[in-house]
């Protein structure tokens, strides 16, 4: 993934047209409780202003219906928030199809916001068949999307010169505002880059993957096999260990023929557990299922606890590795010089199972490797560990980085300009 970055051209005197991502959460109030997503597009933001370029900013926020304004998806309150940072105005567009105006009045050094691409369903450009609907009444409507999507995106590069897209969170989307644009803007010679944030993405996670110093260790955990499973196929022609935890591991352990209680199991996917336990095997990777385990008699806050070894009890369900098996990984880590971690180890938003995921943070955040975290309930994990500025890359795209783990294109990635 080696693209052209916004520091490989001239934007002096350009109109930027920048997709960011700026789905940041907002209370009751439309105040915004986490600016993590507006901290990490600051650096382009403001890279783009210094040279002189005038800016339109682009983004979705939540997931509304797509039949046009709905004030709890509204940007404007990102918008003012913006301005604070920056220290100047946030100029804002109501409409990001009907901008013409304000995009052909930005002068140099200006901000110009547009609202939530997906007031529009076009920016996603899907079609559902619909009750009763035949497949070519369904044809016929995902044909009309994509040509919707298409106009939308052919209106959003006519703002600008330069096409910037900072998000790498919706970066495996083949969104009107995210990989449509670039055939637009490529086709008046404007030129498509990553900003600096998108980089960076690219960077740690494409070294990770294409050249890892080792040994390579990849951290696997979340609640299912099924959620995970190109992501083990894919990183088992890469590295050297892989440690498994939260509910995905106890389809391992049943496919290995122990008991598991009431545990989290896929039984569907037995026999890909054991298929995968042997590729493993024969590709001389060390597989790693926990040794012991927190057990619980319910899944609650005030439920009954033991330790057990990697055989759970009838009526009791296993919601957490145990402290042998996090002596065990960390062990693994210490040795390693690159790790990856996707999905926490147990249900580490109730205290009594975060032992497991929080000691996992520790012997990656002491560790001397490389350490790339991805997912939302990894970071989620790590940020309320403390020890994420220990981290040396915190993924701001979880299902982007899941993807890019699992070896597929990202199409708001691929449509930009080559080196």
């Amino acid at each position: 993934m080696n693209k052209k970055t916004v520091k490989d051209i001239c934007v002096k005197g350009k109109k930027v047209v920048m997709r960011v991502d700026f789905n940041v959460p907002l209370n009751d109030q439309q105040v915004i409780t986490d600016d993590t997503r507006v901290q990490a597009a600051l650096p382009t933001i403001k890279y783009v202003l210094e040279q002189g370029a005038a800016l339109i900013l682009m983004s979705h926020l939540g997931r509304p219906s797509g039949k046009g304004y709905e004030k709890e998806f509204s940007l404007k309150p990102v918008a003012d928030y913006l301005a604070k940072q920056l220290g100047k105005e946030v100029k804002f567009a109501a409409d990001c199809m009907a901008a013409d105006a304000e995009a052909a009045a930005l002068k140099p050094g200006e901000v110009l916001m547009l609202e939530n691409t997906r007031f529009y369903k076009a920016e996603e450009g899907k079609a559902k068949q619909a009750d009763g609907m035949s497949d070519e009444e369904y044809a016929a409507k995902k044909a009309e999307m994509k040509q919707k999507k298409a106009a939308m995106a052919e209106k959003l590069a006519s703002y600008g010169d330069v096409y910037v897209n900072d998000a790498f969170g919706t970066a495996h989307r083949d969104h009107a505002s995210t990989a449509s644009i670039c055939k637009y803007m490529k086709a008046k010679g404007g030129p498509c880059v990553a900003g600096f944030l998108m980089q960076k993405e690219l960077d740690y996670l494409g070294k990770a993957v294409e050249e890892p110093q080792r040994p390579f260790v990849a951290i696997i955990g979340g609640a299912k096999v099924s959620g995970k499973l190109e992501v083990l196929q894919n990183l088992m022609k890469k590295v050297n260990t892989i440690l498994i935890g939260g509910g995905m591991a106890y389809t391992f352990l049943k496919a290995q023929g122990h008991n598991i209680g009431k545990s989290l199991c896929e039984d569907e996917l037995l026999d890909t557990a054991k298929a995968t336990l042997e590729a493993a095997k024969a590709a001389g990777v060390k597989f790693l299922l926990p040794l012991d385990n927190v057990a619980a008699d319910k899944f609650a806050d005030d439920a009954n606890t033991q330790v057990v070894g990697d055989d759970i009890p009838a009526d009791w369900m296993a919601l957490d590795i145990g402290p042998k098996t996090v002596a065990a990984y960390a062990a693994e880590i210490a040795q390693a010089k690159t790790v990856v971690w996707n999905g926490p180890m147990g249900c580490f938003e109730m205290a009594k199972f975060a032992a497991g995921t929080m000691g996992i943070c520790k012997a990656v955040a002491d560790s001397a490797a490389v350490s790339i975290i991805g997912g939302g309930d990894s970071v989620s994990a790590v940020n309320k560990s403390g020890l994420a500025s220990k981290m040396s890359h915190i993924s701001t795209g979880g299902g982007a980085s899941l993807e890019f783990l699992e070896g597929k294109v990202l199409p708001g990635c691929d449509a930009l300009d080559d080196k």
